[in-house]
């Protein structure tokens, strides 16, 4: 029976000995790697902050103490010990446990966290409403050194550093992002003042002076000041010690010990506090240790040997040659990514062109602004982003793109469904909001060849913003001699059907497959879904129903901007929208969520099949 087997809450770790803890953190890790292996995940950082989620629940009580994860995909470990361990299997699938913290899910995930830099700003709200309240219990927020190269960050930080609140931040730095610790004699001074000796008799000195009559006062906040002023030479005057926080570290973030010790005086503190720990991003596991980013979201492996199961060509992989070919014969390509240099399929460029290669860290919206700087001065930037990313910088998009008039192309990654990342990763929603970017042009290949082609078009062909919107994954079906003639729309079938099925990227496999297997019925594929092709229109005129059928949510998307453009146009056709309505989609497979929202070649033929009774 391992220590795990006993561990169903945060309570049956309270009277374990270090012993206990370090052998507990050795089955959770065996723990972890054997459940990513099968579901997928985000495997290394998870295994980074074993010690530090142990200890966190072995000196707090959560939920009364309230731990906010940013990310929240670092919260593994943290669910196994608050009562989903027998439910771990599950991770990432669905109708299972998210691998994000979820609120709905238990009372100890305080804040939904997919999106990083979060954590601080929710922090000061969750500590100032239990001060209004009179409410117990800290507040603790667990920031990783990546999630600290997000702006909103230091916007928290300098929101809350000189508030005497419940609140402490702790900062897991494992090399991946900030510079070096800040030396040997912070470490020496760090172990000192975390002892528990040292806090019992600081506390006493301090008391005691304060009953001094008439100069105690004095004297105290003097032993205070020069306490300050030591803690500054020793940290070099920390940037944390500037902005108002009690800072302590840097701490080795896998010595149980040393963690809890340093938690304790943190959670005696009337003041707001930071400590800085070190960890190995994927400590344990040779493979993650060895390739930390391959390990950061990594899908099914082989254990033994730590290789992905599947692998291939996918549309990232070919944007990022796509950005080699363009920029071998052209020296204004640039690329910029927002610390997702191998998710977008940039590695290769980084490597050969590392002086056009630009990873600005997570700063999306850094990024944008970024970019139009690189374009005014005759640079051709490609901005690589996942789809659930780029909503963070829609102000730079309107503002620095679009009302400047500038030539910045977007690499839109991971649009539509993403499938077990859940609700905060689907790219759902990137049509609805750059349909409302003036002069913004809109591609949306369905095959690999597409994607190329629609870049070259879009960076030499046409003026102003471009964007390019693409899948997670491979091709889907392909017709046979399908090839893409440079059009805004191509059509499928008879083109004087009564029935129209019109749709654009990966789901033109879908509704090619269910037009084979209907009666009267044709495709439209859009190419370009922003701006639309009004000629288009005038081709519906004799169609009775005209089905919409689109991987994104209702309002604003393509299909609501086509329907509109029916009316416009006369078009007296019965208009079927397909598509999300006002709902955040859950984790589950793609073909699920397809299959779900009625967006799969089956779904597509009933629909039509109902209409046409």
């Amino acid at each position: 029976m391992s220590v795990l087997d006993g561990v169903n809450s945060p309570k049956d770790i309270k009277k374990m000995n270090t012993d206990q803890l370090n052998e507990l953190c050795s089955d959770i890790r065996k723990l972890l790697i054997s459940t990513v292996s099968h579901t997928g995940g985000h495997l290394a950082s998870n295994l980074g902050v074993v010690e530090l989620t142990v200890a966190l629940h072995k000196v707090f009580n959560s939920p009364t103490d309230q731990i906010v994860f940013d990310v929240g995909h670092q919260c593994y470990t943290h669910k196994i010990l608050t009562g989903r361990k027998d439910k771990f299997s599950t991770l990432r699938t669905e109708n299972g446990i998210s691998g994000f913290t979820r609120p709905d899910e238990s009372e100890h995930d305080i804040f939904s966290s997919g999106h990083s830099s979060t954590s601080i700003s929710a922090a000061v709200g969750l500590a100032r409403a239990k001060r209004i309240k009179g409410e117990k219990g800290k507040v603790i927020a667990v920031i990783g050194d990546g999630a600290l190269t997000g702006g909103l960050a230091y916007e928290a930080l300098n929101n809350s550093g000189n508030d005497n609140s419940n609140m402490i931040v702790i900062l897991n730095d494992n090399n991946m992002s900030i510079s070096k610790n800040v030396g040997s004699m912070a470490k020496v001074f760090t172990t000192f003042r975390t002892s528990p000796r040292y806090v019992t008799f600081k506390s006493k000195i301090q008391r005691g002076l304060a009953r001094i009559p008439k100069i105690g006062a004095q004297i105290s906040r003097t032993f205070t000041l020069v306490n300050a002023k030591i803690r500054k030479m020793v940290y070099h005057e920390t940037f944390f010690e500037d902005m108002g926080f009690r800072y302590y570290g840097p701490i080795d973030g896998h010595d149980i010990e040393a963690l809890i010790d340093v938690l304790n005086v943190a959670k005696v503190h009337n003041h707001s506090v930071l400590i800085h720990i070190n960890t190995v991003k994927g400590r344990g596991y040779n493979p993650a240790e060895k390739n930390p980013t391959q390990f950061h979201g990594i899908g099914k492996f082989d254990v033994n040997t730590g290789e992905p199961i599947s692998s291939g060509e996918n549309f990232s992989s070919t944007f990022g040659k796509a950005m080699c070919n363009f920029a071998k014969n052209d020296g204004r390509i640039c690329c910029v990514t927002a610390a997702m240099a191998e998710g977008t399929g940039l590695n290769e460029f980084s490597r050969l062109y590392p002086e056009r290669f630009f990873d600005v860290g997570i700063a999306e919206q850094h990024a944008v602004t970024f970019s139009s700087g690189l374009a005014r001065n005759g640079m051709i930037p490609v901005f690589a982003v996942y789809s659930t990313f780029l909503q963070r910088s829609y102000d730079q998009l309107v503002h620095d793109v679009s009302m400047q008039g500038l030539k910045v192309v977007f690499g839109i990654d991971r649009a539509g469904f993403v499938g077990e990342d859940g609700e905060s990763h689907q790219g759902i929603y990137d049509t609805s909001f750059l349909n409302s970017v003036i002069g913004l042009t809109v591609f949306a290949p369905s095959y690999f060849d597409e994607l190329q082609a629609m870049f070259y078009e879009g960076i030499y062909k046409t003026d102003g913003a471009v964007a390019v919107r693409y899948p997670r994954g491979k091709e889907r079906f392909r017709p046979n001699n399908y090839e893409y003639k440079h059009e805004a729309y191509s059509v499928f079938g008879n083109i004087t059907a009564k029935t129209v099925l019109i749709t654009y990227g990966r789901l033109f496999s879908e509704c090619y497959q269910a037009m084979e297997q209907l009666n009267d019925v044709c495709v439209f594929k859009l190419n370009k879904i922003k701006p639309i092709d009004d000629s288009i229109y005038s081709l519906m005129m004799k169609a009775e129903k005209i089905f919409f059928v689109e991987e994104s949510i209702k309002s604003g998307s393509v299909g609501e901007i086509f329907g509109c453009g029916l009316s416009e146009h006369g078009v007296s056709a019965k208009f079927f929208h397909i598509a999300i309505n006002d709902e955040f989609v859950k984790q589950a497979s793609v073909e699920s969520q397809m299959k779900k929202y009625k967006l799969d070649c089956n779904s597509i033929i009933e629909e039509v099949k109902n209409a046409q009774k």
